[in-house]
């Protein structure tokens, strides 16, 4: 097989490969795009729900995603590669809100379009909505990509 072609439908990742990633990362990396156009990537706590990503960040990201939705999202520090393209809404979902805590001992409650933690401190929360997911096994094998039909 040559780079870029097909991968023949027997040897696709099934979805609940990628979603079992998404939910697994303790942390992952998110890629924004300054006003300039140029890059911003940072890395984020958050949590795989089952309509998307919700993070929580006081980084310039915040800033960048006021003016351009459009984001990706990819868990750091594994051999397997799963890639969310996608457009960030600001949220705070309960739901999200109590995965989190669980999942990181911490303490968050929601503020209005945000969330504060134990300290006081107040940053803005997004929800991710993937367009598309990538993801490849082992040694960037077996490459697949999951639609979800989302604008």
């Amino acid at each position: 097989m040559l780079f870029g072609q097909p991968v023949p439908q027997g040897d696709l990742l099934p979805w609940s490969w990628a979603r079992d990633r998404l939910a697994a990362a303790r942390d992952y990396w998110i890629a924004t795009t300054r006003p300039d156009g140029s890059p911003h990537t940072r890395p984020v706590w958050g949590v795989w729900l089952d309509d998307g990503f919700w993070f929580s960040t006081g980084s310039s990201a915040a800033r960048n995603l006021g003016k351009n939705a459009e984001i990706t999202v990819h868990p750091a520090a594994t051999d397997d590669v799963v890639i969310v393209e996608g457009r960030a809404v600001a949220a705070v979902p309960a739901d999200a809100v109590a995965a989190y805590n669980a999942k990181y001992s911490w303490t968050f409650a929601p503020d209005g379009d945000g969330v504060r933690d134990r300290d006081g401190t107040v940053g803005a929360a997004f929800l991710v909505r993937p367009r598309v997911v990538f993801g490849w096994g082992v040694d960037l094998s077996t490459p697949t990509r999951w639609p979800f039909g989302m604008t």
